[in-house]
Order: structure tokens, then sequence, then C-alpha cells
């Protein structure tokens, strides 16, 4: 049996920490792995869920640089625990874990070291992805979450044989509801006025590349249409007196319900009749597919993987970043003809069971371990350099800065 260790940065409620949980849980299900789980800020409330699937100590490995003291200190911490454990798989999940893990991996001569990237560009600067494309070497082969990472990572020189494409699975628990609930009852429990139609997109609000003001004037274009249309934000960060600002700018400051953060994903979804991502930049967004699981019919931006899960016309629509016209006609399209974006949001769902299921991510995560931890043949070690000079990364914090992580 593999003893295997999965690396996220903490456990704060985010779709790269949740999906990383949920494949640990996963794979200890299987029978077929040990798996173990580590971070770098051992906070938040998923902290709850790993507790919950037994895997004992989580051991944590705070950051303050990535050239500091502080950084050798915990490279060699984490090379004790990898030797002690035995660990056969280091399977990174984020730009931290993945330069911070490899190396350590590396040097404890781990022998099978896998990366996870869920981002194409729009996320971080030049020198993060010099220094991460430099962690990538240590590597056997980074996971993408979709073609288009793939495409986008090959585009900055890694090579295309060590990057693999499995997607996300969806957990359909997170989006099922009791058969007795009403679409009213759940609109009630989140604070939603009754008698409205509601338009909803599910983002963080720490990052511009979410592009929710590209929303809010969509939603102007809406309500001028749609009167009884209303709009739900779900996400929370410093972006947040802003965009209320915004909303009421545009006039929309008794249509727009800023929820914060959600717990209760399936109740939101049920009480939604059209979903959103308004994203200038993705990997492959989760939002998507938990709207497609719920049976709501997406309007989504054409960046990252959205054409992977959407099919055009068929799932829903596709409109081009920054294009707040053609998205609101889309979402207003949806609203006049109920009929016609039910069927949309059935078919969506049938794509998500058929396509994106558990089940066939963590069967793509079993066999790339088997795949490297075989038999080796020449050639097969990753391509590593002979160093790894930290003394070349940027010093500026909004560069590579790991305390406050303020470019996640």
């Amino acid at each position: 049996m593999m003893n295997v260790l999965h690396m996220i940065d903490s456990f704060d409620q985010g779709g790269t920490e949740r999906q990383a949980i949920q494949l640990v849980g996963l794979l200890q299900a299987s029978g077929r792995c040990q798996v173990r789980i580590a971070c770098l800020q051992n906070k938040g409330m998923l902290r709850a869920d790993a507790d919950r699937l037994n895997l004992g100590e989580i051991p944590e490995y705070p950051l303050t640089s990535f050239y500091d003291l502080n950084f050798i200190r915990q490279v060699r911490s984490l090379m004790r625990f990898l030797k002690e454990n035995r660990i056969d798989v280091v399977h990174t999940h984020c730009f931290y874990t993945n330069i911070f893990g490899m190396i350590a991996a590396r040097l404890a001569r781990v022998p099978v070291r896998v990366t996870y990237k869920g981002e194409t560009h729009g996320f971080r600067t030049s020198k993060q992805k010099w220094v991460e494309r430099a962690a990538f070497r240590f590597a056997h082969r980074i996971v993408a979450n979709s073609d288009a990472v793939r495409r986008q990572l090959i585009k900055e020189g890694v090579p295309p044989a060590k990057v693999s494409v499995h997607y996300n699975g969806l957990d359909f628990e997170r989006v099922r509801i009791d058969s007795g609930l009403h679409r009213e009852d759940a609109r009630e429990f989140l604070g939603l006025p009754p008698n409205r139609r509601y338009v909803t997109i599910v983002a963080n609000l720490r990052h511009p590349v979410k592009d929710h003001p590209m929303f809010l004037r969509a939603a102007a274009r809406v309500r001028q249409a749609v009167p009884d249309a209303g709009f739900v934000i779900a996400g929370e960060g410093e972006l947040m007196p802003g965009l209320r600002e915004l909303a009421d700018q545009l006039g929309l400051a008794k249509d727009v319900f800023f929820i914060g953060r959600c717990e209760r994903v399936a109740e939101l979804l049920f009480a939604s009749d059209v979903c959103v991502l308004s994203s200038r930049a993705e990997g492959f967004s989760n939002s998507i597919l938990e709207y497609m699981a719920a049976a709501r019919p997406v309007v989504v931006t054409d960046v990252g993987g959205a054409r992977e899960a959407v099919v055009e016309g068929e799932t829903g629509y596709i409109v081009p970043a920054g294009n707040e016209e053609m998205m609101s006609a889309r979402i207003i399209d949806l609203l006049r003809d109920p009929r016609a974006a039910s069927t949309m949001g059935e078919r969506g769902k049938r794509r998500v069971e058929e396509t994106f299921s558990c089940s066939r991510h963590v069967a793509n995560t079993l066999d790339l371990y088997s795949e490297i931890l075989g038999p080796r043949i020449p050639g097969g070690e990753a391509e590593e350099p002979a160093t790894l000079d930290l003394a070349q990364v940027p010093s500026h914090p909004e560069q590579l800065s790991v305390a406050g992580k303020s470019n996640r």
C-alpha cells in the first residue's frame, strides 16, 4: 500500500482546498493508499472536514518567505517527516506548496512527486511563474485541471510529457437538497425576498480577475429588461465594499444581495434561476460544475476550461470575457424562457454525472501514482536542475510574499 502525503496551503474554504480534501478522502476510501495531509497554515473551517477523515496528526510548516532561515528549517522538518513515515508520494496543490513541497520531496528522494496547477493567466506575476517552473522541474508530473491549463503550462515552457489533465470531481452531496424543500423556503433561509428571479455568482471577492464589476454592469442591463430580477453575490473578500458602492451607483442597491461566504451551497443554487461566472481568467472553475450539477443553466465567460465543461447552447451559454452586453442578453433569454432554461440545466447535470465524477478523478490519480511508482525506465526520472538558487527569488512582497498569501 502506498504512503501518500497531500500538501495544502490552509483549510480556508476555497475550491482548491475543498478539492484536495475531497480527493484525500476518496483515496483513503479506495483502500490502495495510506493518506496523510500536511499544511502551511493550520487554520480554516475545512479543518473539520479533514478531521472527519481520521488521518492522524496534520503537521504544519509555517512559512514567512522563500529565502530566509525559517524556510530552510521548515524544509528540513518536512524532509524528516517524509523519511520517518516512508512517504512514497508527495502531491502538492497550490503555488506555495508546489515550491516548498517539491524542494523537500526531492531532497528526501521521495519516489513520486506530483504537483497541481489550476490557473491559467492573471493570477501570478512573471517572477512567481519563474520560481514555480523551477520547482516543477523537481516533479515527475504536473496535474492540470483542464486542457486550457495544460496548454498554458506548455506555452510557459513545461515539457508536454510532464503534464497530465485530470478534471476535478464533483461531489453531488454538495448540491443535493431535501425532496420536501420548496424554492421559496430556500430563499427565506438565505434572507432573499420572495417572488423574484435570481441570478447568482459564486466566487471569492479577493481577486479582481473574477470581474464582479462586469457582472454588476450586466445585472443593471438585466434589471431594465426583467424588473423582478435579483442578483446574488456569494463570496467574501476585501473587494466587497467597492462592489457595494458600484451596485449603488448602478441603481441596484435593492436588487443585489451580498450574502458572504455561503455554507449551504445546495440551498443557494436551488434558490437560483440562472448561475453566472464573469472571470477574466480561470483554470477550471469548480463553481461551474456545481451550477451544472444543481441543474442550473449557466452563463460563463470564455476563459480557462469553460468550453471543456459547458456545451454552448445546450447546457448554457459562453460569452467573451468583459462583454456585459452579451452576458446580459443571454441571462435575459434564460429568465424569459424558463422551460428552455430548465432543459439546459438538466442537460448540464447529466454532463457532470458522465464526465466529472469523483470516481473518475480518484481512478485517474491512482493510475498516475502507479505509473510513476512502477518499474522505472531509462529517462523516466524527472528533469531536475542541480540546484535551485533561492537567492535569485525576488524579495518584493507583492511578487513572492508568503506571509499573508497576498496573491491567492
